[in-house]
């Protein structure tokens, strides 16, 4: 723990625990043996498949394939995960940034076994798959079983695909990694204390969220200023990302750009489309909600570094014990056994939150499907906005936990579900904190950081969504230079606000991480999806105390073996391809824009 953060908690370790997983970082001998193991199990198959011919398999192999396949995707999940977090809280680990090509080749080879199992699958006539997968112990995994034989019909030929699998760890994930290595190279200079410090793009991106506007006009000048420097290398990641997605798609004969991002996410277009109409209807009570905050914070117009200031003129620090007493009685009142995974996490180890340099940006939550445990990573500085991140990534690990005993085909659920689970967390936290507010003033920065929620869900994530969808659709005719990247994201910006900033933030494109992950294309809309779907289950937990409980664990289990129309109608009797639930739950996340308005008065 640093000094300048001993104050954050007493009680809680700051700092992970990865040595009850693999004793010895990215040096460890037991990790090594595991990987090795993990490619054997891998090459084995693998070389079954490519040797088993164009025969239509028997039910007997078909099992065996089916239980392998499971046990080697149990493993590459474990070291994959294993791996993300040794890179990211040492960016400068060199060894851990040799695994990280490693455990991509392994993947690249499941992949190719993956794809050849999926092709045998397709091979069997209808009669034998109703045979086969009516037997009582494919029940569990029956919905992926029959999603993979579908897709299998719509992809390239077996041996193509392993080509360009094969092709993609030094191309396509290559560049990727790259982008990883432009962050780590930057170092944004800062007064702390009266001593010059240099700050990682974790730690610089805390100071956005100061109550001071003078710390937060400086720092987002020099934001831009640091993003500018590598633009035109992020520019080049970001075009050969996009081409090689374009390419594949192209050999596919995928016409349609949002095919796979809709797949992946096991919903239609008229899903997202009756979503996406939706929030265009919360444009205008936001963007009163972002006048008033202006006001508060004594300006004529809100910029993009005041989105997530405090309105407060002094905010008190949250010490991480804090925080995690907060959102684990938040969670109680809901779910004891949300509330006792929370206490798990907090009290072994599982969360990294030191705010230190050489750590990577952002947060997330990874599951290790073997150890039957997940870790938490993020930069902890003691805002409110660290808070929620907390509660939204240990509902992440609440829906892992739900899922841990279910087959490892069962257990991959699609992005957007999995950050229902975490924005519901998220929504329980603030609502329980809103209830015990005393005072005006906490009323009114409680309000304020949900509100800043609904901005970031229905404006940002919509402007990048927007961006997206047309630097693809430019990059199909040629690469796009990093000033044409910086108008793209002006105008997507200035739409989705509906020009209710005062500045903006043209290098948002090369500052997000999320148009550089390759393992989920357009990995935005999900974000919304969640946002929306979760504030729904609130609805519905407020509306029906206790009896919603299970119903909530029961629709987490589900969402892997269901596309999201049949979760909703199975759960909540709704369908999500009409605009009626979205309307609903749009308005609801913005009505807090009345009550924000009273206490301003």
């Amino acid at each position: 723990m640093t000094r300048s953060e001993e104050h954050l908690s007493k009680k809680y370790s700051l700092e992970w625990n990865l040595d009850s997983l693999f004793q010895g970082g990215s040096s460890s001998p037991r990790f090594a043996a595991f990987v090795e193991q993990s490619e054997s199990l891998c090459a084995a198959i693998l070389q079954e498949l490519q040797q088993s011919g164009d025969v239509s398999p028997e039910a007997s192999q078909l099992a065996n394939w089916t239980d392998r396949l499971q046990d080697i995707l149990a493993q590459l999940r474990e070291a994959d995960s294993y791996v993300a977090c040794l890179t990211s809280q040492n960016m400068q680990d060199r060894r851990a940034v040799a695994w990280t090509e490693r455990i991509q080749s392994l993947a690249a080879r499941y992949k190719q076994a993956a794809d050849l199992y999926d092709a045998k699958l397709a091979m069997v006539t209808d009669s034998a798959w109703r045979e086969w997968t009516g037997r009582p112990e494919i029940a569990g995994i029956l919905f992926p079983l029959n999603e993979r034989r579908a897709f299998a019909q719509d992809k390239l030929p077996p041996a193509l695909e392993a080509v360009a699998s094969e092709l993609a760890v030094d191309g396509y994930h290559g560049w990727g990694e790259h982008y990883n290595t432009i962050v780590g190279r930057i170092t944004i200079p800062w007064e702390e204390n009266g001593k010059q410090v240099a700050l990682s793009v974790g730690q610089a991106a805390n100071k956005m969220e100061d109550a001071d506007p003078a710390v937060r006009d400086t720092m987002f000048a020099k934001w831009e200023e640091a993003w500018a420097a590598q633009a035109d290398m992020a520019a080049d990641t970001l075009n050969r990302l996009a081409g090689f997605r374009l390419k594949l798609y192209g050999m596919r004969g995928w016409r349609e750009l949002m095919k796979e991002p809709l797949l992946v996410n096991r919903m239609s277009q008229d899903t997202l489309d009756a979503m996406w109409t939706a929030v265009e209807g919360s444009i205008a009570p936001l963007k009163r909600y972002l006048a008033l905050k202006a006001r508060l914070l004594g300006k004529e117009q809100i910029g993009w570094q005041d989105m997530d200031a405090p309105i407060a003129a002094e905010q008190p620090k949250i010490s991480y014990d804090e925080a995690a007493e907060l959102i684990t009685n938040a969670f109680e009142q809901f779910s004891p056994d949300m509330a006792k995974l929370a206490r798990v996490a907090f009290e072994e180890g599982w969360i990294e939150a030191e705010d230190r340099a050489g750590k990577r940006p952002g947060g997330f939550c990874t599951t290790f499907p073997l150890g039957k445990q997940t870790r938490i990573f993020m930069t902890y500085s003691g805002t409110p906005g660290n808070v929620s991140t907390l509660a939204h990534e240990l509902g992440h690990a609440y829906h892992a936990e739900i899922v841990k005993d279910l087959p490892p085909m069962a257990q991959e659920y699609a992005m957007n579900v999995a950050e229902t689970a975490s924005t519901f967390a998220e929504a329980l936290v603030s609502d329980a904190l809103l209830r015990r507010a005393a005072t005006k003033e906490e009323k009114l920065a409680l309000l304020d950081e949900r509100l800043q929620r609904a901005v970031a869900f229905f404006m940002n994530i919509r402007a990048r969504f927007l961006f997206e969808t047309r630097f693809y659709d430019r990059r199909a005719s040629g690469m796009l230079e990093a000033s044409e990247l910086n108008e793209l994201m002006l105008q997507a910006q200035k739409e989705a606000f509906g020009e209710a900033l005062g500045s903006w933030h043209p290098h948002f494109w090369a500052s997000k991480l999320h148009f550089y992950i390759t393992d989920v294309p357009f990995y935005n809309f999900p974000y919304t999806f969640g946002y929306l779907f979760s504030t729904g289950l609130v609805a519905v937990a407020e509306r029906e105390g206790d009896s919603f409980r299970s119903r909530y664990d029961d629709l987490l289990r589900d969402t892997g073996v269901m596309t999201v129309e049949q979760l909703a109608s199975r759960h909540l009797g709704v369908e999500l391809d009409r605009p009626d639930f979205w309307e609903a739950a749009v308005a609801r996340a913005v009505a807090d824009v009345e009550a924000f308005a009273e206490l301003c008065e």
